[in-house]
């Protein structure tokens, strides 16, 4: 009887780890592609109009590091932290020359580090090749803009803590026991409001010496894009 319970116990638990040759642990660098964000430039505004406005970023790439531990058959956990950075050309701004405005061109942007933890489901389906996960979770957002032009950049005075979820789904495709390389599709809607600062507000651009009405004020960066991520995966 014993020799019995033994076997039943040693083959639950090849079962419980068969999936990934029976390894729980995996660390993926990824590079991630965001189709899209937004900065909206007055967020604050009674004017609807004015607040709604927002200066586009697209195609944005950033690198990302995950790793994963499996608690169970079906049953995957997830940390992961990624470094976004996006900038862009854009006239922004309207400033002071002597009695009349202009219109600055300026380099507007944001850097975005996600921090976030997830949940996966190995989709039944899945062979010993090929893996198929479903999950979701929750981040935190730690972000900044950035912001930039003539002799003029701008320091961050407020920056609340974001927090936000997001759903992904995986594929996984073994190369050997110990490597995959591996496609994902995240959805989530992270955004932060950020209260900036100007390093001063008399600037030198183009040769010309600018004012600018205001040192401070307030941006929202929405990332509201699709993020594709692909990888390579070590699994120990």
């Amino acid at each position: 009887m014993k020799i019995i319970t033994l076997h039943l116990i040693l083959l639950l638990s090849l079962s419980a780890y068969a999936q990934y040759n029976g390894n729980r642990w995996s660390i993926t660098l990824n590079t991630v592609y965001t189709t899209s964000a937004k900065i909206y430039l007055d967020p604050n505004s009674a004017d609807e109009v004015l607040r709604d406005n927002a200066f586009p970023l697209q195609g944005i790439v950033s690198p990302q590091i995950e790793v994963r531990y499996r608690i169970s058959d079906d049953i995957i956990l997830g940390l992961s932290t990624e470094y976004m950075k996006a900038t862009s050309s854009g006239e922004n701004l309207t400033a002071f020359s002597g009695l009349s405005t202009v219109s600055i061109l300026l380099q507007d942007g944001f850097l975005l580090i996600p921090i976030e933890f997830s949940g996966y489901y190995l989709i039944p389906f899945s062979t010993d090749n090929f893996k198929f996960l479903m999950g979701g979770g929750m981040g935190y957002y730690f972000g900044s803009q950035i912001r930039k032009f003539g002799d003029v950049e701008v320091t961050n005075v407020k920056r609340p803590a974001a927090y936000g979820i997001h759903v992904i789904v995986t594929m996984d495709y073994l190369i050997t026991d110990n490597f995959s390389v591996r496609g994902e599709m995240k959805f989530r809607d992270p955004q932060f409001e950020v209260t900036s600062q100007y390093t001063k507000t008399d600037v030198n651009y183009n040769g010309s010496i600018i004012h600018l009405g205001q040192k401070e004020f307030d941006s929202k960066i929405n990332v509201d894009g699709v993020s594709f991520i692909f990888g390579l995966t070590f699994h120990f």
